[in-house]
């Protein structure tokens, strides 16, 4: 496909920069006039895929659209907007987004006028931009991490002008406040604490699609999370890349254990966060948690490999026995804390010895949860351009044992809570069955209990009558 002039296409090199300059902070958000009613009588679709930060930028896109007129459609077939909002950090989401926008190749055939979208992290690539323009014409707008706000004005070039749009932009990028948003929850809330990644592992993509490191200010996190609690929110969830690295970009640095503390300060009933890299966890950090019973003991520490030669690859800055140490920490101060973990398995040529300290590591922690994975290159990454000398078969055997290994811990883990009465805060009822409800319990066990009269944001006291790997079931009592 012939590129336009108009077009801003993304470029990893120029994602890779990092400067010293000051991050522009933009404060007030403006909508173009002529965008004002462009979505009235007008309705979208958002599908998102990826982590928590995915699903914030998704509720600011949908806060956006309504403000300017659209309204959530209640089905495909009468839909004027759609919006694929996507991750980049593994090959089988890349594959799942282009099935889904072969799917949407019908309503387009039908409805010319039809603008399907597609942003978030995989549009920051520049193949798969490449790969989008050559062979899915049904893509009518391209938009990257860095230009959500810029959204009204680009549908009205796509709506009105009947332009095709790309607008993405490789950079270190800015912090914007006072975005428009809808939550799509009523009890629960994320909160954006800091945006983009320095850590650059040589596996990761993120630092090249979000953009450098750069933390929101304190007062206006803080603003935000009374605003929530005046609103009746039970639970937020801090988000970051890495959220211990918060504050370390401001010109008056501020570390995480005081934005913790001073959130906690506020009095919503569950805090969160997500997620932490072992490398910035502080013991400062450690202690906050254990001191406020509204900060959830719960604690998500990737450790990706338990083989110092393989971390020292992966470029993430700790060895096996630092990690230890601080899990350590963890589970002699905090009380009742759970931790769960992500590992990849068949990181370029690692070796026998390598998995089994992994699997050792992993018998050592009895790991609450873990998110497993086969290693999948990023292009542009470091690590792509690794010789790998295992084959297919040997990495999916890994992967097997492993998931068995930590699946038998979690069912212990699990076993121990039959018998005792929880905390759920709750998500709601099954769809199969209105006496049936599920919620998570303080250390981010999800509970499926039995009750009568519960409404979503309820806080009940439950009897565990049994476990499973991944779910307890109980009673309200």
């Amino acid at each position: 496909m012939k590129i336009k002039e108009n077009w801003s296409l993304p470029n990893l090199k120029e994602a890779a920069k990092r400067t010293r300059s000051a991050v522009e902070r933009v404060d007030h958000y403006y909508i173009p006039a002529n965008t004002l009613d462009l979505g009235t009588g007008k309705t979208y679709y958002i599908s998102t895929y990826g982590c928590q930060a995915n699903q914030r930028d998704s509720e600011t896109i949908a806060g956006i659209l309504e403000t300017i007129g659209f309204r959530p459609a209640q089905d495909l077939e009468h839909i004027d907007v759609i919006i694929l909002n996507t991750c980049a950090i593994r090959q089988n989401a890349e594959e799942k987004v282009l099935g889904e926008i072969g799917r949407f190749k019908k309503l387009y055939r039908e409805n010319k006028d039809l603008v399907i979208g597609v942003c978030g992290c995989m549009a920051q690539e520049d193949e798969f931009v490449k790969l989008i323009l050559e062979k899915y014409p049904q893509v009518r707008l391209l938009f990257g991490t860095h230009n959500i706000q810029d959204l009204p004005v680009m549908l009205y070039d796509a709506m009105v002008k009947h332009e095709k749009v790309v607008k993405i932009y490789s950079k270190e990028g800015e912090v914007y406040e006072n975005l428009p948003v809808k939550r799509f929850e009523n009890h629960k809330a994320w909160v954006n604490i800091m945006y983009g990644c320095d850590k650059f592992c040589t596996y990761c993509i993120v630092p090249y699609t979000r953009g450098k490191q750069r933390s929101r200010m304190m007062d206006e996190i803080l603003k935000e999370v009374q605003e929530l609690k005046d609103a009746g929110y039970k639970e937020i969830t801090l988000l970051g890349q890495n959220v211990n690295a918060y504050g370390k970009d401001l010109e008056e640095p501020i570390d995480f254990a005081t934005l913790l503390e001073e959130t906690a300060k506020i009095g919503i009933p569950r805090i969160r966060f997500m997620t932490s890299h072992p490398w910035d966890f502080t013991d400062e950090m450690v202690d906050i948690i254990a001191r406020y019973d509204n900060i959830m003991p719960f604690i998500h520490l990737p450790v990706q490999s338990g083989d110092d030669e393989i971390l020292k690859r992966m470029g993430r800055r700790y060895t096996r026995e630092s990690y230890m140490k601080l899990y350590r920490k963890i589970m002699d101060t905090v009380p009742n804390a759970a931790v769960s973990t992500d590992i990849i398995v068949g990181f370029p040529n690692e070796s026998d010895e390598a998995f089994e300290h992994t699997l050792e590591l992993v018998k050592e922690c009895q790991f609450d949860n873990a998110f497993t994975f086969i290693y999948s290159p990023r292009p542009g990454t470091p690590a792509a351009k690794m010789e790998d000398g295992i084959d297919e078969q040997t990495k999916h055997e890994r992967l097997y044992r492993l998931n068995e290994e930590w699946n038998k811990y979690a069912l212990e883990k699990n076993k121990a809570y039959i018998g005792k009465k929880v905390t759920v805060l709750v998500d709601g009822a099954s769809k199969r069955n209105d006496h049936v409800y599920s919620g998570y319990t303080e250390t981010n066990k999800l509970v499926n209990f039995t009750g009568e009269n519960i409404k979503p944001g309820d806080f009940v006291d439950v009897m565990i009558t049994d476990a499973k790997t991944f779910s307890l079931d109980g009673k309200a009592v």
